[in-house]
């Protein structure tokens, strides 16, 4: 059933998202916008779940990824991997727009320089400092194009590494209210002479940031014998890379009050070009604690709990938590109700088959689940009723093969 509905999102939408075609595994497709602002053409990179169908009308939060040429790929599989089956429910699935690079230092730094600090060279420097216009074109350009194309939710995230990390808090800080929630990975808070860092530590006093997410992940970057319990008193340009994260860790946490959900984690294991894979996953893990639903033995054996019940009591409080209507996801509640079918447990196989009915009244599936019930009954008009049901929304031969016995 799952490659039937991939069949249609890839002919309908023009994506592949984990099809196969000319014997290859493509992930997503490149789309394209010519930015006013920045004057010239940008690619991006868009992945959207394999779950998506014209006839359900589901939508998915946003996730937009700078460096999307670097990070694009493993970014995609942490979410299909935290997002997808019945175990995996760690995370909502979500549309993943990258956006790589034309001059990745004009586009990730938000403030220019003349003398070059360490790690840039001099001849790098002459475009520094289009940071504030780059955010300008994904706030007005490059949301509204992803909005008006793709099935989108409001719940946006904006994760960065580096220079890209640098972006992040500067888009954290200024204009925070953009995205939702935030990943910053092992940003350059040392640009400028710590500019940014700076103003941060004053907003982080000064603002409200209640509402928004950060998580901040701190590579060891560490010169050999250096230890992080002493860096903190280096003065060399050699350590002014994790010196100032570190500050801007401290600084976050000295500032409880301003209402910012925020988590930071020091991977000691990791360098900087080694820790964007493991820290977004770790960042997701945090940003939907609270998402996952959790099936006990009891709730798979005991008739008498309410497990129609507990669904809908756990996605009204995460619905609360993303400020959208979050349904549980329709192929979680289809395989379960289908597992009680087989198990004659009609009560609660009947109840998941009815909710997802409720949460999914344009996606045929459901009908045609709920129709093997009526079946399973023995109510042949019932299970004939739902069978056309779901030949009305789509043509499909397993619905038309049982109908066509029952005629």
């Amino acid at each position: 059933m799952k490659k039937l509905v991939l069949s249609i999102f890839t002919a309908f939408f023009s994506l592949c998202a984990l099809a196969q075609k000319d014997n290859k595994v493509t992930i997503g497709s490149i789309d394209s916008i010519q930015s006013k602002i920045l004057n010239e053409q940008r690619k991006i990179w868009v992945y959207v779940p394999s779950s998506w169908t014209p006839e359900s009308k589901q939508r998915y939060p946003v996730l937009y990824l700078l460096d999307g040429n670097d990070h694009f790929y493993s970014t995609v599989g942490i979410i299909q991997h935290l997002s997808q089956g019945i175990g995996n429910t760690i995370c909502p699935e979500m549309i993943v727009v990258g956006i790589p690079n034309t001059d990745r230092i004009r586009d990730l730094t938000p403030t220019h320089v003349d003398a070059a600090p360490p790690f840039t060279d001099s001849l790098m420097l002459k475009t520094t400092g289009g940071g504030e216009r780059f955010v300008s074109f994904i706030e007005k350009e490059l949301i509204p194009h992803i909005d008006s194309l793709y099935p989108t939710q409001s719940y946006k995230i904006l994760t960065g590494h580096s220079f890209g990390g640098l972006t992040v808090m500067n888009v954290a800080i200024n204009h925070t209210k953009l995205f939702n929630s935030y990943i910053c990975i092992d940003p350059s808070m040392w640009w400028d002479q710590m500019n940014l860092l700076n103003k941060t530590r004053n907003s982080l006093r000064e603002n409200k940031f209640s509402g928004t997410t950060l998580y901040l992940g701190i590579a060891n970057t560490l010169r050999e014998g250096m230890e992080i319990t002493k860096v903190r008193s280096d003065t060399t340009k050699g350590t002014r890379h994790i010196r100032s994260i570190l500050n801007l860790d401290q600084y976050i946490k000295e500032q409880k009050q301003n209402g910012l959900r925020y988590e930071s984690k020091y991977y000691s294991n990791e360098d900087h070009g080694s820790v964007p894979l493991i820290a977004e996953y770790d960042a997701l893990r945090f940003i939907f604690d609270k998402y996952r639903f959790k099936l006990t033995p009891k709730d798979l054996t005991d008739p008498t709990v309410d497990l129609v019940g507990k669904f809908e009591r756990h996605y009204q409080e995460v619905s609360k938590l993303l400020d959208y209507k979050l349904s549980p996801p329709e192929d979680m509640i289809n395989e379960l109700g289908g597992d009680f079918l087989q198990r004659k447990e009609y009560a609660k196989a009947e109840g998941l088959f009815k909710l997802n009915v409720a949460n999914y009244p344009e996606s045929y599936t459901v009908y045609d689940s709920y129709g093997d019930y009526f079946l399973a009954m023995g109510n042949k008009s019932k299970a004939i009723e739902y069978f056309k049901k779901a030949l009305s929304i789509k043509e499909n031969p397993g619905s038309r093969k049982k109908l066509n016995t029952l005629l």
